[in-house]
């Protein structure tokens, strides 16, 4: 465990140790790297070293007055791979995953190759849910756990849930024009229960020149804790495969 200054900020980081191809990976939101560290690194092949950082009020990573917005995620993520040396491949939960749409638009070259799990390209995409707020069931258990991390202590939890949410009302408002400029090998990932609409999902993976589409069964949002090995199997394939892909009977690949 490590701080860093990305743009200024001081920031919690995990570092890339030893030698191999660098996989950052970006937590979702309202949580922290330790969600996506304990599901994703002990899984992935031994010629990846991982990274990641919890993003500003997020984590163990103080807050500032900035709203929380994704191009101002992206921008982090640009630094810290800065930091560290790229390009590197991305591995994102949901708000990571929208992170690394934003990431690989603007800065394609610091990316090598991108999966994003339970992501959304525009905020129409998911699912109608309920507002998180101080009065949810949940809630208290929840800034206990945040409190516990953040520099800003429980106090804070309120606010980085306002925040949070402005932000899911708001952002992000790509279109699928947009996603067809990223070049980057990406594979969409989506349990069939998600809280993103699966033909939103769908429409996502059909925008991407580059794009691989894995939808897994019996699962919901929480896909990467619902199953962890077969999530695991299927990055460390996508991440050492030949690019592109050979099939028998290419469509859409022709």
């Amino acid at each position: 465990m490590a701080f860093v200054k990305l743009n200024g900020h001081k920031t919690w980081a995990h570092l890339p140790k030893g030698k191999g191809e660098t996989v950052l990976l970006l937590h979702g939101g309202l949580s922290s790297s330790r969600s996506v560290l304990d599901k994703v690194s002990p899984g992935l092949d031994k010629r990846f070293v991982v990274a990641a950082f919890d993003r500003r009020g997020h984590g163990r990573t103080a807050d500032t007055n900035e709203r929380f917005s994704f191009a101002g995620m992206a921008e982090e993520a640009a630094a810290f791979i800065r930091h560290i040396g790229g390009p590197v491949h991305v591995i994102g939960f949901s708000d990571g995953g929208n992170t690394a749409l934003g990431l690989a638009m603007k800065y394609p070259e610091l990316v090598r190759r991108i999966i994003v799990v339970g992501a959304n390209f525009n905020r129409n995409g998911l699912v109608p849910l309920e507002q998180f707020t101080p009065t949810s069931a949940g809630f208290a258990e929840w800034a206990a756990h945040y409190g516990s991390l953040s520099p800003n202590g429980i106090s804070h939890a309120k606010i980085a849930v306002a925040k949070a949410e402005e932000l899911f009302a708001t952002e992000p408002t790509w279109k699928q024009e947009d996603l067809r400029k990223i070049t980057t090998p990406t594979l969409v990932m989506s349990g069939d229960d998600d809280v993103v609409k699966l033909e939103h999902t769908v429409q996502m993976y059909e925008a991407l020149p580059n794009g691989q589409l894995c939808v897994l069964p019996a699962s919901t949002h929480s896909v990467l804790k619902e199953h962890p090995k077969l999530t695991s199997k299927i990055f460390n394939n996508f991440l050492k495969m030949d690019l592109p892909p050979v099939t028998l009977y290419p469509q859409r690949r022709k």
